[in-house]
């Protein structure tokens, strides 16, 4: 997807785009030059009934929750309709994630304890406020340019399904990080991973304050893990982006604010001329980035109140045939999102490492692919493909509902003499849609 001259709402959309459940999320900057987030719904979900006021209900819970003090969630800055599409945008960057992170090496001791420590007690602070996050995987856990670990999509999943998880359903994603963590630690740390390895034991039947305590008094630190952020992803450094240039004029069409602003009038806010802007107290960083948002929006999108009645009847008509494909769409989705409380099996990311050095004269290369799911019970079915042969090496995973990444590992031997660039290609081929994630390295002998 190629974004570099999109925006929405006065957020600018980059080139960094990643496909969950959920939709399309997207690296932004806000109107004020901060790194942000966006994320397109997936126009199937969305326009099931009653979907998108579940959503924007789920999110107003989270801004009362965050005006409160609680500060480990991916604050939300505004969800807003262009049309027939709706849009999540935050105030806080998005990425890089837990599991891109763990995709790209393992995580240093002390960060994987300051990730679970964090994670548990936002977990416990949303039971306090008797809320749950619903969908806690190495996917939701974004990790700041500081190290901090902070949850995003918190209620949407159970949004668009229109149930509400248990608390055990949290502690049982949350226990999946520990063992995802333990399992990436690697030899010499062996007295730490059984130690995590217990904390998600004790997660289920004693619950998540029992197995945060036994972490309580293990060396936890940032540092490590902020500087593997910083090397993983753009939107984790230390400064932020400029105030964005004034753009020309662009028509992207009527934009709503589907959200009451904090400490404003209850009644939804059309982005456009006319629009009321008193202060009625200090604005909090939700309040500024959605005015910020909501000015540029409606210096750019004035000649939206000039439409011509054909060009808002062709707007009409698109509008009708969305609501008819989505009538027709309905029937199948709805028997996903409705199965049951435990959802069908998905895979949210592949990514495969080969090892950086120069492999000498035959040596069995370790190729490992890691595969992160939605944390749903099924089957995977995957094949291994080299540039070098035509062999395909095929396989299965059976995956766990309490356990959201896998190791595939992938063992390649190369002999006789030569000097060439190997690459191993994992494919997922169920469940759909098929995704592939490539990697390299060299043979010298």
């Amino acid at each position: 997807m190629s974004n570099p001259a999109h925006g929405i709402a006065g957020f600018r959309l980059t080139e960094h785009t990643w496909m969950t459940e959920l939709g399309n999320w997207i690296d932004a900057i806000s109107p004020d030059g901060r790194r942000a987030g966006a994320l397109l719904f997936d126009p199937k979900i969305i326009a099931l009934p009653g979907v998108r006021d579940r959503v924007v209900h789920a999110v107003m819970t989270d801004q009362r929750l965050v005006l409160g003090g609680l500060t480990g969630l991916i604050p939300v800055a505004d969800v807003v309709a262009a049309g027939d599409q709706v849009w999540l945008l935050t105030a806080q960057a998005v990425s890089p994630t837990l599991s891109e992170l763990l995709a790209s090496g393992p995580i240093d001791p002390p960060g994987a304890v300051s990730v679970l420590m964090e994670t548990a007690q936002t977990l416990l602070a949303l039971h306090t406020a008797q809320v749950t996050h619903g969908s806690v995987h190495p996917g939701t856990v974004v990790i700041t340019a500081e190290g901090a670990a902070l949850l995003s999509e918190r209620g949407l999943s159970d949004a668009v399904r229109g149930q509400a998880s248990p608390r055990e359903r949290d502690a049982a994603g949350w226990a999946s990080l520990a063992r995802g963590l333990a399992a990436s630690l690697g030899q010499g740390h062996s007295r730490l991973a059984e130690l995590l390895e217990r904390a998600a034991a004790t997660a289920g039947p004693l619950g998540l304050a029992a197995a945060r305590d036994l972490l309580i008094g293990e060396a936890a630190g940032r540092d490590g893990l902020a500087q593997t952020a910083r090397g993983r992803s753009a939107f984790a450094q230390a400064r932020s982006y400029a105030q964005p240039p004034v753009l020309p004029p662009r028509d992207e069409g009527d934009i709503v604010t589907l959200l009451h602003v904090p400490g404003r009038s209850s009644g939804s806010v059309q982005f456009g001329p006319g629009v009321g802007t008193q202060v009625q107290r200090p604005e909090t960083t939700a309040e500024r980035i959605w005015r910020s948002g909501r000015d540029q929006a409606a210096t750019e999108h004035r000649p939206v109140s000039r439409l011509t009645k054909a060009s808002r009847a062709r707007r009409r008509r698109t509008i009708i045939s969305s609501a008819v494909l989505a009538a027709v769409m309905a029937g199948a989705v709805l028997a996903w999102f409705y199965a049951g409380d435990s959802p069908e099996l998905a895979v949210m990311s592949i990514d495969v490492v080969a090892p950086k050095k120069t492999q000498g004269c035959g040596k069995a290369v370790l190729i490992t692919g890691t595969v992160v799911t939605n944390g749903a019970p099924g089957e995977i079915t995957y094949e291994w493909r080299k540039n070098l042969d035509k062999e395909v090496v095929k396989g299965t995973l059976r995956t766990k509902s309490d356990q959201t990444t896998y190791q595939v590992p992938f063992r390649w031997t190369l002999q006789g003499k030569s000097n060439v660039k190997a690459t191993a290609t994992l494919r997922i081929l169920t469940p759909g849609p098929v995704r592939t994630d490539k990697a390299s390295f060299t043979y010298k002998c």
